[in-house]
């Protein structure tokens, strides 16, 4: 749970321990080395070095294999965790289960304009899955989810999904000419970096996974990813009724270096294909060529995560230009009582600057974490500069608290103000002044103990006089959320 705790916060908190875990949706081996026995003929001290798995935020990622061995200590219920498929150690049958439950007051979605109203509501996601390993190549993952919300005004695809599968997939582990040669066939979540653009999209209701072929080739310092995918479209008339979405696709390659100085390097690229998408200037099949760079990194006081990407291609008879970056890095005062990190967040993303031009400038944030900013969501990642220094301390191992001040600019005014999901905030195109306006965040993440985790997040925000003039007023959100991972 604790990796669960850095990595569903990354958008939040942003703190050092969401850019140390950002990547695992990639990052670990879906199938792992096959447990040591003393029955194998390993010695008693070297088996009693084996350590009790954590709960992931990736749950496949997890290896109980170690629970065959007798010194591992066991708990409640660890007969479910491991179950032996056979003689073979290594292969078996886990079970595990995650709950999330959180209630949100939100005075003024879209900053009370449009459908944007009051608001209070509970969101819960429930999850339970099965996890098959035969040996150390092939796993077989399954997991299913109930996202359901309670007493909420205005219900999306990403509030409620009524039982459904959320992943199923086989995954296949081999060593191939002197490297490791990883697939995934099904579906699956994925995520790149710190999940600014690619993300597995934690912080609402509904996660996304994507209907794909995947596949990476490790070897050395060098990563290498290619991918196929169709994001899912999630609906909920019945059970078990979310298909591929037939108009979307997003597919390309991946490189990945490590200790490129002292951070690592990636890049990719990818085809994001809708076959009908709607933007403010622009209506039909887009077709958007994405190129992506990041170099990330932490020494013994300052971490960074620098991020840029350029989006081509066109839609319809309309070319596409646009661009973003985001740049979060901060220094630890490790000596000092509570290690309080200081942190700046900078981030840019174009908009369209000459409506009817022929030309499209609004950069589209392709499946964001939606809660990068903060945990309100109040703004999305297009059109928009901005700022926000924060302060991170540690009032105790396992007490996390988060404070910051956020400032939001229009990169143009002829553009919109954004919502979550490329939302308009109505009235906005092409009238007022570029400042948004700016808000308060305090978070404090408690990790109770290794499968409970709670939180609370207050966000304010103070809207600018252009914003005011349309009727926009000052938005304000709480959140409380608990967690539990088995």
């Amino acid at each position: 749970m604790r990796r669960v705790l850095s990595k569903a916060t990354a958008g939040a908190a942003l703190v050092a321990s969401a850019l140390a875990n950002g990547g695992e949706a990639w990052a670990a081996d879906p199938v792992q080395d096959p447990p040591q026995t003393a029955a194998q003929g390993t010695s008693p001290a070297t088996a009693c070095n084996a350590t009790r798995p954590a709960v992931l935020f990736n749950r496949w990622q997890e290896n109980w294999g170690v629970l065959a061995n007798p010194c591992v200590p066991k708990e409640p219920l660890d007969s479910l965790k491991y179950i032996p498929l056979g003689s073979d150690p290594s292969t078996y049958l886990s079970l595990g289960a995650n709950l999330r439950e959180r209630f949100e007051l939100n005075n003024a979605s879209l900053f009370g304009l449009g459908n944007g109203r009051d608001d209070n509501y509970v969101i819960q996601r429930a999850e339970v899955h099965a996890d098959a390993r035969f040996g150390s190549h092939v796993q077989a993952f399954f997991q299913l989810e109930d996202a359901r919300p309670f007493g909420k005004n205005t219900v999306t695809p990403v509030d409620k999904d009524q039982l459904d599968i959320e992943q199923a997939f086989v995954a296949f582990v081999y060593g191939v000419g002197g490297g490791t040669l990883k697939t995934r066939i099904g579906r699956q979540e994925m995520a790149f970096d710190l999940q600014r653009f690619v993300s597995v999209r934690d912080g609402p209701n509904v996660r996304q996974a994507f209907d794909a072929i995947w596949a990476d080739y490790e070897i050395g310092k060098w990563r290498l990813i290619g991918y196929l995918t169709q994001p899912v479209q999630y609906r909920d008339v019945t059970t078990f009724d979310d298909v591929s979405n037939r108009h979307l696709t997003f597919s390309g390659v991946r490189v990945e270096r490590s200790k490129v100085g002292p951070g690592d390097l990636s890049a990719y690229w990818s085809r994001y294909i809708n076959g009908n998408a709607h933007y403010l200037d622009a209506a039909g099949a887009e077709h958007r060529d994405v190129f992506d760079v990041r170099y990330a990194g932490k020494t013994e006081h300052v971490d960074w995560d620098a991020e840029t990407m350029a989006q081509t291609g066109h839609i319809a008879n309309d070319t596409i230009g646009a661009w973003a970056f985001g740049l979060l890095g901060g220094y630890t005062f490790a000596s000092v009582t509570g290690a309080p990190r200081l942190g700046l967040q900078v981030d840019g993303a174009s908009g369209d600057r000459h409506p009817g031009d022929g030309h499209l400038g609004t950069f589209n944030p392709l499946f964001p974490n939606g809660y990068y900013f903060t945990l309100a969501g109040y703004t999305g990642y297009s059109n928009l500069y901005h700022i926000k220094p924060s302060l991170t301390l540690k009032a105790a191992s396992n007490v996390t608290i988060l404070t910051a001040v956020g400032f939001q600019w229009r990169a143009t005014t002829q553009d919109a103000v954004y919502g979550q999901g490329m939302q308009v905030v109505p009235g906005t195109a092409g009238k007022g002044t570029a400042w948004t306006g700016m808000y308060e965040q305090v978070r404090v993440d408690w990790l109770v103990n290794p499968n409970v985790a709670l939180a609370v997040e207050a966000v304010h925000f103070e809207v600018g006089d252009s914003l005011r003039a349309l009727g926009a007023r000052n938005a304000d959100y709480v959140g409380v959320e608990a967690k539990l991972g088995w």
